[in-house]
């Protein structure tokens, strides 16, 4: 049996965990002009007290100039008095790399190459990124070498030349290989289910 002390201990422990201190920022990635209430973002708003329908309203409002589902990474800050000020990002480098190279998807494998583009591709990726504030400042050269560490993760590769008619024909090779990967993804997922 359980002294009172221990008893008491538990009883404050469990006060403690009811009042869980959230940061006053939100840091999401929200596609835009479609902020709505469902998972995973209403729930996020939902904990630190800001009125989901106010907050999409204003997001989407906030984003009406921009592509419908552009990812957006977003910082919501959030004041005591349960109002909140938005700050969007441009989208992340990994979106603009795939844009560029004309591809959804990147490499699954470290030996396969998703896609490729120029150099003149990293220099607007890293123009656009440089007037995000995290990136204030950093010089552009620091920028760029980001954007080429990024693209080779993607599995991306930087090339001094791109010829378009070549380009077309590696996107077709490059979509049936992607078919035949989601297709031994799919499998491998069915065999695991038969194995459960």
């Amino acid at each position: 049996m359980a002294s009172k002390g221990a008893r008491r201990g538990m009883k404050s422990a469990r006060k403690m965990m009811d009042k869980i201190k959230h940061p006053p920022l939100l840091k999401v990635i929200i596609p835009a002009c479609q902020a709505a209430a469902a998972p995973p973002l209403g729930p996020q708003l939902g904990q630190r007290g800001i009125q989901i329908a106010a907050f999409c309203k204003e997001f989407n409002e906030k984003t009406a100039d921009i592509k419908p589902g552009t990812p957006l990474p977003t910082r919501i800050t959030v004041n005591p008095d349960r109002t909140f000020s938005i700050v969007t990002h441009s989208p992340p480098v990994t979106y603009f790399l795939k844009m560029a190279a004309g591809t959804k998807k990147g490499a699954m494998s470290g030996q396969e190459t998703a896609g490729k583009i120029t150099l003149k591709h990293v220099y607007e990726i890293a123009k656009i990124k440089s007037e995000d504030p995290p990136f204030e400042n950093i010089p552009l050269q620091e920028i760029c070498k980001r954007v080429i560490g990024t693209a080779h993760s993607c599995g991306i590769e930087i090339v001094r030349k791109l010829e378009s008619e070549d380009y077309a024909q590696f996107l077709i090779q490059r979509k049936e290989i992607v078919a035949q990967q989601q297709e031994e993804l799919k499998q491998q997922r069915e065999a695991k289910m038969l194995r459960l």
